[in-house]
């Protein structure tokens, strides 16, 4: 088994292991993935810096992405690791080289993180000063497999553990990957992101692409107990989201957009809405495991959806 272990920021580290998160950004001023070989699920463990130079906790890998600045505040707020916009500002910009008006990091985002008590933190065994971002663990290999055991020792909460445990009977497959963000527990930052990606970035039903405007949509709401799944999710422009929320506008187990008149008997316009009467979805995700579920679909047209 392959783990990561990312160079954490020690104010980040102690501003999050303070509050008990369900998820966290482990956010740098760099567009780049820390890495791009290791799946959904991968352990990501934090390594402090100096003076500390430990192991003190760790998540688990759902997913990477691009953002603003500003939309992965309004994704994550304090799980970027400070109280304030501003903060979280300031510290990028004395990381940055040079002045950009628009800021962008890269987020890898982490679910189930867990954080150790000072006297369980864990010394890094062969780590070399000049790395700056990370490096790669395999429990196929002594210093791997030691540093692993330690963790797994150090976990107290066996519903983590089990993430990372063979995969119950009732799952199979794969322990990493598409299987993990099935089976996991997401919280509404990781949510927002991997709908996000899973869509290109664009507008299921416009194909929009101006990032600002586009919110990631609950097919059944989180309130009436519909989870945060990429299946439970879609990528809509805010306007359009509005309208799905509100029952005005739907989209069909068949992947189709359906406009209510309702709009029209109401306010007498939405001309530029009832153009994509019954037109199929403009983006659908690659992956069928990331597409809309029938189910989620049906039980909007039914439930929500006035026609």
């Amino acid at each position: 088994m392959k783990f990561w272990t990312g160079v954490t920021d020690n104010d980040w580290f102690t501003f999050l292991s303070e509050r008990g998160f369900d998820e966290v950004n482990f956010w740098q001023p760099s567009g780049l993935p820390p890495f791009t070989t290791l799946p959904a699920g991968t352990p990501f463990l934090f390594k402090l810096k100096r003076p500390y130079n430990h192991i003190a906790g760790g998540g688990y890998f759902a997913t990477f992405s691009k953002l603003p600045l500003s939309m992965a505040w309004e994704a994550f707020g304090q799980k970027n690791g400070a109280a304030t916009y501003l903060e979280v500002e300031q510290r990028i910009r004395r990381l940055s080289s040079g002045e950009r008006s628009v800021l962008e990091i890269g987020c890898s985002v982490l679910v189930q993180p867990f954080f150790f008590e000072r006297k369980d933190w864990i010394p890094v065994p062969n780590w070399s000063p000049n790395i700056v971002k990370g490096q790669t663990y395999d429990t196929e290999t002594t210093e791997g497999a030691w540093l692993w055991n330690e963790v797994q020792q150090h976990l107290q909460d066996k519903a983590i553990m089990d993430l990372v445990a063979e995969p119950a009977v009732e799952y199979g497959g794969p322990r990493y990957g598409e299987q993990f963000l099935t089976r996991s527990r997401l919280g509404q930052g990781a949510f927002r992101v991997l709908v996000s990606e899973a869509y290109g970035k664009r507008c299921a039903i416009t194909g929009e692409s101006t990032l600002p405007v586009l919110e990631a949509a609950h097919i059944k709401p989180y309130e009436l107990e519909g989870p945060h799944k990429i299946t439970n999710g879609m990528l809509l422009r805010s306007d359009f989201h509005k309208l799905f929320d509100a029952g005005l506008v739907t989209v069909t187990p068949e992947l189709r957009v359906r406009v209510s008149e309702r709009i029209k008997e109401q306010w007498y316009n939405g001309k530029a809405y009832y153009r994509l009467h019954d037109q199929p979805l403009a983006v659908i995700p690659k992956l069928t495991s990331q597409q809309p579920d029938p189910e989620f679909l049906r039980w909007h047209l039914n439930e929500r959806f006035v026609g």
